[in-house]
């Protein structure tokens, strides 16, 4: 049985990086993989989960700035007007 090597290439989107990962998870647990193939399947899937947190950290960020900048105090002064 001939096993093609794992992608080394960065994902194109944090999409495609789960479904590759999933991709991987799915063959480890399916347990039919050499041990070598199956070695080099997790190392390649540590490196997309990196990438993917990664991804979701950016995201996280972009949020908190986009909540700094539109949610701001609600202050009435004195004589009740928004300011």
């Amino acid at each position: 049985m001939s096993i093609k090597p794992f992608n080394t290439e960065q994902p194109a989107s944090f999409e495609e990086a789960m479904a590759e990962l999933g991709q991987l998870v799915a063959q480890l647990e399916a347990g039919e993989l050499p041990l070598e193939t199956s070695i080099a399947a997790y190392k390649r899937g540590t490196e997309l989960v990196r990438y993917c947190a990664a991804q979701l950290e950016k995201v996280e960020n972009q949020v908190k700035v986009l909540d700094e900048e539109m949610l701001k105090p609600f202050v009435v002064d004195s004589a009740g007007t928004e300011q």
